[in-house]
C-alpha cells in the first residue's frame, strides 16, 4: 500500500484521499530528494502552481491556477495566500526561507478565504514543519557543495527537557557565487547569502493541553537579479555616444554591462505561540504571531554601464500582528462544525530614492537634438535660454525624487464551517466568512527634477492669452470674460508643430515624454483620503460521496475575497473623479502640472470557483482528478511600463481546466507519478488595460499573459537495497510548460516562454544514519526567459531575466538520535 497522507489543509487532520479539496502536498521525502530547498522551488512539482522571482530577491509572485499577483508593488499582498506553521505572511519576501525539518507542503488550490481570510482568493500554500521531539533526542547535520562554489549547512536538534517540555533549535546557512556577469568589472550577480536559525518549545503539561512556541530568524544579502536585453532599439546607439555599453540581444549570455551592482537584502524575523486545548468534544486553538520584515533593495535600473540612473534605493519596513481563535469538533456524531477569529494588524513604511546619474543629461541632450562633445546645443539648452536658466539645470546629476510611503491595515474576520454526515459514505459542507479590511494610506514625494515640473501647455497658454488680450494674465475672470481669446490659446498650447505650423502650434510639446518623473499630488488632501475600508461575506458549499472504500467523488463551489491594493509608487494617480475636485481637470489651465488622471489603488477582487472531483487510492496507487471552472472579478492586474507600475482592476479574469495526479507503483522498489494542468485562461473583459509603450488597450477575450495551458510533471523513483546496510534510489523528473506569452504590454513574438527541463538525483543512506546524494537540476541546460519589461527610460528597448542554467551538487547528512 501507498503510504497514507495526513493533511490540514482544511485546518483539521484528514487524509489526503478523503479530503474534498483540490489539494497537492509535497512530503518530505520527495523535498529532500528533488532538492526542494525553499517555496520558489516548489512549482517543480506542483504543475498548477508557479513561480516568478523579478527585480529584487524580495520581489516574487505565486500563481495557482494562473491567479496571482503582489510581487513589485509593495501596496499589493498576494492573492495566494502563504501559511508557516499556522501563521500568516503578507509579503512573500518574509516566506523565502531555507525552512528546516520540514514535514510537508500543502498547496490548496481555488479561493480558500472561508477558512484562510481575505487574501487567499486564488489559494494558499501551507508549509508546515515537525515539533519538536518529546520522546528522545535527535538531530541532523547535512553539508551540500554545488556548482557555483555553493556551500549549504544545516544542522538541528531536538529533543525532552523533561516529562513535559521538548525543545527543537536549528540554523542554515546557504551561500553560493553568482551566475550571471557584470561585463563592466566581471563581477558577479545571482548570488546566494543566507543565514537563519529557528528556535521551538513544546510544553505539554497535561494530555489534553499543548503550548507550541515558535521563535525565528532569517537574513539575505544578495545581489539579484541580472538582467538580459531581448530587443534592441535606438537607445542603445545613444548609449554607445555618452560612453557607456549595452550587451544587445543575447538573453542566455547571462551578462550585461552595469554601472553597480543591485544589492538586496531581507531581515525577517518572528516570534509565534500556539495553544491547543483539548476539551470533551471540542478543541480550542489560539494562534499568536508578531512577525517584523525589512527589506533595502538598490539596483541600477537603467541596465547600462552608463550613469543614467545613480541611485534606485529602496527601504521598506513591514510590522505585522495577527491572532486567531477557533474551536474545532473533536468527538464523533452526525456533524463536525468549526468556529473561529482571525485578527490582522499591519503597518508598512517605505522610503525610496530616485535621483538622476551623471550621464542623464547627456543622453536627453542627444535625444533633443543637440551633442554635448561637440558643443551642439540641444532642445533643452534652448529651454533653458528661453527661461533664462543656467545649462544644465534639466536632468541634473543628483536631482530627482525622495518618497516617504505608509499603509496600516486592520483587518478582521469571522468564520464557521459544518460538515453534515448522511449515513456513513455522504457529507455536506458549508462554510462562510464575514471579513472587514480597512487601510489607511500616504504617500508624501519631494522632487527637484525641474524639467518635470514645468507645465509647458500652460506656459503657453498664458503666453497666447497675453498677447490676444493686450498683456491680460489668464485669471478666471479674464478668461470668462474673454472665451475667443481662451479657446485661441487652448488651441496653441495643446498642438504639435507636425500637426500645424508656428505661430499656431506649441514648440515645447516634444520635451513632455523627457518629463520622466512628473510632479506628484500627495495624498491625504483635501479631496482624497486616502481611506479604504471593505467588507465581503464568502462561502463554500461541497457534498462529498464516497463510492467505494477507496473512491471518492466531490461536487462544489467556493467564493474568495481579496481587499483593496494600494499603489504605494510614485505612479499613484488621482482618479479621474477626483480630478476637477483637485484643480486638475482636463480642461483647467491652472492644476497642478503634468498631473493626469490614473489609480491610487485597485478594489477588491471576488473569486468563485466551480469544482467536480475525484479522488481514489488503490492497493498500488492513487488517482486524483479535478475539473474546475473559476473566474475572479475585478482582478488587480500590476504591469511595469518602464517608469513606474500600472494597477488597475480587470473587469473579469478566468480559468476553466482540469488537474490531474496519479501514482502508480507497478513493482515495490518502483514509483511512478504524473501531475498535469490544462487549462484555458482569459481576461473576459479587461479594457483599459496597459498595452505596448503604456498605451491604453482592450484585452478582453485574449489569452491571460505568463500563464501556460499545459503544465506536466513526470518523476520516476527507483529504491534498491546496498548490501545489507544500505538502501538507495534514483530519480528522475521532467517539467514542460507549453509555450505563453510572458507579460500582456510585450508581445509574443518578442517575449514567450516555454519551459522543458530534467532535474535527477541519487542517494544512498546506510543504517547507522549516513545518507549521500548527487542532485542536479536543470540538466539539459533548458533555457527560457521568466519575465520582462520595458527597460527604464529607454522604452524602445525591452528587457527581461533568464533562467537559472545546469547547477549540480553533492549533500553528505547525518542522521543520529
Amino acid at each position: 500500500m501507498l503510504e497514507e497522507i495526513v493533511v490540514t489543509a482544511a485546518k483539521r487532520q484528514q487524509t489526503l484521499q478523503e479530503i474534498p479539496i483540490a489539494v497537492t502536498v509535497v512530503g518530505s521525502d520527495t523535498l529532500e530528494k528533488a532538492q526542494i530547498i525553499d517555496i520558489k522551488d516548489l512549482q517543480s512539482v506542483v504543475p498548477s502552481l508557479r513561480v516568478s522571482q523579478l527585480q529584487v530577491a524580495g520581489n516574487t509572485s505565486f500563481f495557482i491556477r494562473g491567479f496571482g499577483n503582489g510581487s513589485n508593488n509593495i501596496g499589493t499582498e498576494p492573492s495566494v495566500g502563504v501559511f508557516i506553521d499556522g501563521v500568516y505572511r503578507s509579503r512573500t519576501a518574509s516566506a523565502l526561507a531555507d525552512y528546516p525539518s520540514l514535514e510537508r507542503i500543502e498547496v490548496l488550490r481555488g479561493p480558500q478565504s472561508t477558512l484562510f481570510g481575505k487574501n487567499a482568493s486564488a489559494g494558499v500554500i501551507s508549509v508546515v514543519t515537525a515539533k519538536p521531539d518529546i520522546d528522545a533526542f535527535g538531530g541532523r547535520a547535512s553539508l551540500t557543495v554545488g556548482e557555483f562554489s555553493q556551500v549549504i549547512v544545516k544542522g538541528e536538534v531536538t529533543g525532552p527537557l523533561s516529562d513535559t517540555v521538548a525543545f527543537s533549535l536549528a540554523a542554515n546557512s546557504n551561500t553560493r557565487d553568482g551566475y550571471f556577469t557584470n561585463l563592466t568589472d566581471g563581477s558577479k550577480i545571482n548570488d546566494l547569502d543566507r543565514f537563519g536559525v529557528r528556535g521551538q518549545l513544546l510544553y505539554q503539561p497535561t494530555d489534553n493541553l499543548e503550548f507550541r512556541l515558535i521563535v525565528d530568524a532569517d537574513q539575505s544579502e544578495e545581489s539579484c537579479c541580472g538582467t538580459v536585453n531581448v530587443l534592441d532599439g535606438p537607445s542603445s546607439g545613444i548609449i554607445a555616444l555618452i560612453g557607456g555599453q549595452v550587451l544587445t540581444e543575447d538573453p542566455f549570455a547571462r551578462s550585461q554591462y552595469y554601472n553597480y551592482n543591485p544589492a538586496n537584502e531581507i531581515d525577517s524575523d518572528g516570534v509565534s505561540l500556539q495553544i491547543d486545548y483539548d476539551f470533551e468534544n471540542v478543541t480550542f486553538t489560539s494562534i499568536t504571531s508578531s512577525r517584523s520584515l525589512s527589506r533595502t533593495d538598490d539596483a541600477d535600473s537603467d541596465f547600462t554601464s552608463a550613469d543614467m540612473l545613480s541611485t534606485a534605493f529602496a527601504d521598506s519596513e513591514f510590522d505585522t500582528f495577527t491572532q486567531e481563535f477557533r474551536l474545532t469538533s473533536s468527538g464523533d456524531g452526525a456533524f463536525d462544525w468549526m468556529v473561529g477569529g482571525f485578527y490582522f494588524d499591519e503597518s508598512v513604511d517605505v522610503l525610496n530614492v530616485l535621483s538622476f546619474g551623471q550621464d542623464f543629461r547627456d543622453f536627453f541632450d542627444i535625444v533633443t537634438g543637440g551633442f554635448p562633445p561637440a558643443g551642439i546645443p540641444s532642445g533643452l539648452d534652448n529651454t533653458e535660454d528661453s527661461f533664462g536658466l543656467p545649462r544644465g539645470s534639466f536632468q541634473a546629476p543628483g536631482t530627482g525624487f525622495v518618497e516617504v510611503m505608509s499603509q496600516d491595515n486592520e483587518s478582521f474576520s469571522i468564520f464557521g464551517q459544518v460538515d453534515l454526515h448522511f449515513g456513513d459514505r455522504t457529507t455536506l459542507t458549508l462554510g462562510a466568512n464575514y471579513t472587514e479590511d480597512e487601510k489607511d494610506v500616504g504617500i508624501n514625494i519631494v522632487s527637484d527634477a525641474l524639467l518635470s515640473s514645468l507645465d509647458f501647455e500652460q506656459i503657453v497658454y498664458a503666453q497666447v492669452f497675453g498677447a490676444v488680450t493686450g498683456g491680460l494674465p489668464p485669471t478666471q475672470a479674464n478668461i470668462d470674460a474673454n472665451p475667443a481669446a481662451d479657446g485661441a490659446a487652448i488651441f496653441v498650447a495643446t498642438t504639435d508643430c507636425s500637426v500645424s505650423p508656428p505661430p499656431n502650434c506649441n514648440p515645447l510639446l516634444p520635451l513632455q515624454p523627457l518629463q520622466f518623473l512628473p510632479p506628484f499630488m500627495n495624498f491625504p488632501n483635501a479631496v482624497e483620503s486616502g481611506n479604504t475600508n471593505d467588507s465581503d461575506t464568502t462561502w463554500t458549499a461541497r457534498l462529498a460521496f464516497d463510492w467505494t472504500d477507496s473512491v471518492n467523488v466531490y461536487i462544489g463551489a467556493a467564493t474568495g475575497f481579496k481587499a483593496s491594493s494600494w499603489n504605494l509608487t510614485r505612479d499613484s494617480r488621482p482618479f479621474a473623479s477626483d480630478m476637477a475636485a483637485l484643480g486638475a481637470g482636463p480642461n483647467d489651465r491652472f492644476g497642478p502640472p503634468n498631473l493626469a488622471s490614473g489609480t491610487r489603488f485597485a478594489g477588491p477582487e471576488e473569486a468563485t470557483a466551480y469544482e467536480i472531483g475525484l479522488k481514489a487510492r488503490f492497493e498500488r496507487g492513487s488517482l486524483n482528478i479535478a475539473y474546475f471552472d473559476q473566474e475572479i472579478e475585478g482582478f488587480q492586474s500590476t504591469i511595469f511600463i518602464g517608469t513606474g507600475f500600472v494597477l488597475a482592476n480587470a473587469g473579469k479574469q478566468s480559468t476553466t481546466g482540469f488537474e490531474l495526479e496519479a501514482n502508480f507503483s507497478p513493482i515495490d522498489s518502483l514509483q511512478l507519478s504524473f501531475s498535469g494542468s490544462f487549462m484555458d485562461p482569459k481576461y473576459d473583459s479587461f479594457v483599459g488595460a496597459s498595452g505596448p509603450g503604456g498605451v491604453p488597450t482592450d484585452l478582453s477575450g485574449q489569452p491571460v499573459a505568463g500563464v501556460s495551458e499545459v503544465s506536466l510533471n513526470f518523476s520516476t523513483v527507483y529504491s534498491f537495497d546496498v548490501g545489507n546496510t544500505a538502501s538507495g534510489f534514483i530519480r528522475g523528473e521532467y517539467v514542460f510548460d507549453d509555450e505563453v506569452q510572458i507579460v500582456e504590454n510585450i508581445p509574443s513574438d518578442i517575449l514567450s516562454r516555454e519551459v522543458s527541463t530534467f532535474n535527477a538525483s541519487i542517494g544512498v543512506e546506510w543504517d547507522n544514519g549516513f545518507q549521500v546524494l548527487l542532485w542536479g537540476r536543470n540538466i539539459n541546460d533548458d533555457e527560457y526567459l521568466t519575465s520582462g519589461f520595458p527597460t527604464t527610460v529607454q522604452s524602445d528597448r525591452v528587457s527581461a531575466y533568464p533562467n537559472q542554467p545546469r547547477t549540480y551538487g553533492l549533500t553528505i547528512s547525518k542522521y543520529f538520535d
